[in-house]
């Protein structure tokens, strides 16, 4: 059943489409000649390195990561192709939106990978089975909904489809299956299922996933014979959340993000620009503009991403998800300013823009004063007023909060009725 929380809507129903390699089936796309040939991505922040490549050229030994020399020698016909972020990404939004004319809780999680929530659907398109054959359907570009810029033919046979109550499950089924032949997992098969699974499934830290190996834990099966203490003591949290995945108790629903419209604000430069302090000036600027714009009001921005057109047909892109959303220019700035140090633009730009993509309701002050009753709005109105706390005493060395108290309610003089006391968060 769909249910409103206060992240979004809420769908324990859930359909994986996965697309692997999204970012060269795009290339692919844009250029056909390519799909019979041996080609890979570069890196977008290594050039010297291989990013995604073609089943072509994994016959010859090209792996990812490899460097452009090691390829070369493996495989002296290998075409490079060098990375576009951008299209890649509007590529992805398009394929975002046409999922949304079938369902409104769709939750992407990285270029190729979304999940569409499909609880109350059932009378509109019926049954597993009839889900996921519309949502193959609309992938098709003759019946993409959205009709000025149609879908690649590649989503369509690329498409992994995976149905199941809950993310992991869904996700682990789609990972399974064949373009063209989706997999459903019932409740009654999901144990099973899950059981005979690899623990490289499991969304955990590599590290974790090192030290299973090493303890001869190779399936999910193996994972939930252990008793949950167990794997609690030598992995923490990342142990209890392993043992519930294994065990087919956790059904983490699709979350469906309430969010404005993005805000958008561009630049185009006279002249292309290779300086990075003029390009740090310039986003500045772009930031302010944006956080003016009568549309952010109310809103804390979340996440924040910059895009550059560069010289030559190329692009470039970053993004980054703020810890603590912010209205505060220098506070967005900083971290898209260590993105432009680390990993700069690889060529002159011609166009830079800065896009607000999710953002958080108010303001620290307006949740500290929200009228809301339900738990949450309190347990948030509590961590607000202990940060609040904290802040006041470390800029100025003391407490400037206080408790007031009843001393002698009877008293005849106010003053001797209420006294004030340090509040200490």
């Amino acid at each position: 059943m769909t249910v409103q929380s206060g992240k979004g809507i809420e769908s324990i129903s859930a359909v994986c489409l996965w697309i692997p390699i999204f970012s060269l089936r795009c290339e692919e796309h844009r250029r056909p000649e390519l799909m019979r040939r041996p080609i890979a991505l570069l890196s977008p922040t290594d050039s010297r390195r291989l990013w995604q490549i073609s089943a072509v050229a994994r016959h010859t030994g090209v792996r990812p990561g490899m460097t452009v020399s090691q390829a070369i020698g493996l495989c002296p016909s290998l075409t490079l192709c060098e990375p576009d972020p951008v299209h890649y990404d509007e590529a992805f939004t398009q394929l975002l939106l046409t999922l949304e004319s079938v369902s409104p809780v769709v939750e992407p999680v990285e270029l190729g990978r979304v999940f569409v929530g499909m609880d109350g659907l059932e009378g509109l398109f019926g049954g597993p089975v009839s889900q996921l054959e519309t949502i193959a359907r609309v992938l098709e570009p003759s019946s993409s909904p959205v009709s000025h810029r149609p879908l690649s033919s590649s989503w369509a046979a690329a498409a992994r489809l995976g149905w199941a109550h809950g993310k992991f499950t869904a996700w682990v089924a789609a990972t399974r299956a064949r373009p063209g032949t989706p997999i459903i997992v019932s409740d009654a098969e999901r144990i099973a299922f899950l059981a005979d699974q690899p623990v490289a499934v499991l969304p955990i830290s590599s590290d974790t996933h090192r030290r299973l190996r090493q303890l001869e834990l190779e399936t999910l099966a193996d994972v939930a014979r252990l008793p949950e203490t167990a794997l609690i003591s030598q992995f923490g949290v990342e142990g209890k959340r392993a043992w519930q995945l294994a065990v087919g108790f956790t059904l983490d629903p699709v979350v469906g993000r309430e969010r404005p419209e993005p805000i958008v604000m561009g630049l185009d430069f006279p002249d292309p620009v290779a300086d990075r302090t003029m390009l740090a000036h310039a986003l500045s600027k772009l930031i302010e503009r944006a956080l003016s714009h009568p549309q952010r009001v109310g809103w804390r921005v979340q996440s924040a991403r910059v895009r550059a057109k560069l010289e030559h047909s190329a692009s470039w892109l970053t993004e980054v998800t703020l810890k603590d959303p912010s209205a505060d220019c220098a506070r967005i700035a900083a971290p898209l300013n260590v993105r432009l140090e680390q990993n700069p633009p690889m060529g002159a730009v011609e166009h830079l823009a800065v896009e607000f993509l999710s953002f958080a309701r108010g303001t620290n002050e307006l949740q500290l004063f929200a009228r809301d009753a339900t738990s949450a709005a309190r347990a948030g109105q509590r961590r607000a007023l202990h940060a609040a706390a904290h802040e006041i005493k470390d800029r100025f060395k003391r407490p400037l909060l206080y408790h007031v108290v009843e001393v002698q309610p009877w008293s005849r003089i106010p003053e001797r009725r209420y006294a004030l006391i340090d509040f200490e968060p």
